[in-house]
C-alpha cells in the first residue's frame, strides 16, 4: 500500500560548492518536494534545527571547517533532527574502512560522485516513500493514543455512575437477607445471597475498572493471581442453567498480572460457551498447558460450533456469527477486545471448532 502523500517533502543539499548544489536540484527536481541549500556544515545545522520538515539530507563528506562525518555525528547527537535520513556524497574511494565510518555517524546510504542520475533518482524516491510511511505511521499512533485516552475517560465516567445505583442494590438485598418472609423461604434466601454475592462481586469489578481507567499501562497493579480461584468465581457468578456443568479439567496455575485484564478474558470465554450451548446436556471445560514461557489456556464447550467462515473473522471487530439470535445483543467487539489484551501480554488467541460439535479457544498469557 503506497504511502498517504499529503505534504511536500523537504530535501536539505550540503555541499561546499554551488554548482554542485544546482546540480542535485536539478537531478531530484519533482513534484512536492522542497530543496534547501547549505554549503557549510554549520549552515546545514542551522537549517536542520530550524526546519523540521527536513525528510533527506543529501551530505557532502568533503567540505572544509567541517567535514560530513562531523555534520552527521552533531545531527545524530540531537533529539531535534536524530531521526533526519542522511545519503552521503563523497568522490572519496568507497574502501571498507571508509564506509564504516560514514555508518557508525550515521549515513543510510552513500552515493559515489560523479553521480549516476537514476542510482541518484531512484535512491531519493525510496526515501520519500519511507519518509512518508514513517510520517502516516506517526499519526495513526497519534490517532490510537487519543482513541485510548477517549475510551479511558469513557470507561472511568461509566464506571463511576454505576456505583451509586449499585450501592443502592447492596443495601436493599442486605435488608431482604433479614426479612421474615426471605428467612421463612430457604429457596429464596439462597437466591438472594446469590445475588447479594452477584452485587459484590460486581462493585469489586468497577473498582478494579475505575483504578485500570486511572492508571497507564505501567502503574496498574500486578499481583499473583490463582487462575483456578479466578475460574471457579467465575463459574459460579455466570448462574448457568442447570443443564450446563462447568468443569475445570486440568490444574490451573497462579500468574503475575493484572487480575482484571486476565479475568476479562476468562469471563468473555466461558459467559459465551454458556450463553450460545444449544445442547441438552451442556458441557464447558477450562484447562492449561505449560508451554515454557507461556501458559496455553483453553475454554472447550460441546456447543454448536463455529462454521469455517465465521471462524476466519471471529476476533474481528464489529463481527457477529451466525450463532447469534435476533434477541441477542451482541455487537462483535468483546472478542476483539480479548485479542488485544492477550496479544498485549505477548500472547495469541485462537479458535478450533466443528459445526454441530464444539469450539475450544485457545489463548496464550505469559508467565
Amino acid at each position: 500500500m503506497e504511502p498517504i502523500q499529503t505534504s511536500d517533502f523537504t530535501i536539505l543539499l550540503v555541499d561546499d560548492r554551488p554548482e554542485n548544489l544546482l546540480l542535485l536540484e536539478e537531478m531530484l527536481e519533482a513534484p512536492n518536494r522542497v530543496f534547501l541549500k547549505a554549503t557549510s556544515g554549520n549552515e546545514a545545522l542551522k537549517h536542520a534545527l530550524k526546519n523540521e520538515k527536513i525528510g533527506l539530507i543529501m551530505l557532502d563528506v568533503q567540505m572544509p571547517e567541517m567535514d560530513g562525518f562531523e555534520v552527521a555525528r552533531l545531527l545524530k547527537s540531537n533529539n531535534k533532527t536524530k531521526d533526519i535520513s542522511i545519503i552521503f556524497v563523497t568522490a572519496i574511494n568507497r574502501e571498507e574502512q571508509y564506509v564504516m565510518k560514514g555508518f557508525e555517524e550515521g549515513a543510510v546510504d552513500y552515493l559515489q560522485k560523479p553521480l549516476d542520475i537514476r542510482v541518484t533518482q531512484a535512491k531519493v524516491a525510496v526515501f520519500e516513500k519511507l519518509y512518508f510511511y514513517q510520517k502516516d505511521l506517526k499519526d495513526t499512533l497519534a490517532q490510537v493514543e487519543r482513541i485510548n485516552k477517549q475510551l479511558e475517560r469513557f470507561t472511568y465516567t461509566v464506571s463511576h455512575d454505576l456505583k451509586s445505583p449499585l450501592s443502592g442494590i447492596i443495601t436493599m438485598l442486605s435488608l431482604l437477607e433479614d426479612d421474615p418472609v426471605i428467612v421463612a423461604n430457604p429457596e429464596l434466601q439462597n437466591n438472594i445471597e446469590m445475588l447479594s454475592q452477584a452485587s459484590n462481586h460486581l462493585a469489586h469489578m468497577i473498582a478494579s475498572i475505575l483504578e485500570y481507567s486511572k492508571l497507564s499501562l505501567t502503574q496498574q497493579t500486578i499481583e499473583t493471581v490463582d487462575v483456578n480461584d479466578l475460574v471457579q468465581q467465575i463459574a459460579y457468578l455466570t448462574f448457568p442453567p442447570k443443564h450446563i456443568h462447568i468443569a475445570i479439567v486440568t490444574d490451573l496455575p497462579s500468574v503475575q498480572c493484572s487480575r482484571i485484564k486476565l479475568q476479562q478474558v476468562f469471563q468473555n470465554l466461558i459467559s459465551n460457551a454458556v450463553k450460545y450451548n444449544n445442547k441438552p446436556s451442556g458441557l464447558v471445560e477450562i484447562g492449561c498447558t505449560d508451554k515454557g514461557d507461556l501458559y496455553e489456556f483453553f475454554v472447550r464447550d460441546n456447543g454448536p460450533g463455529i462454521s469455517p467462515k465465521d471462524k476466519a473473522k471471529v476476533f474481528d471487530l464489529f463481527t457477529t456469527t451466525n450463532n447469534t439470535s435476533s434477541q441477542d445483543s451482541s455487537t462483535g467487539i468483546g472478542l476483539n477486545i480479548l485479542k488485544m489484551t492477550v496479544e498485549e501480554q505477548g500472547g495469541r488467541i485462537w479458535v478450533e471448532s466443528e459445526l454441530g460439535v464444539g469450539s475450544t479457544f485457545y489463548f496464550e498469557w505469559k508467565k
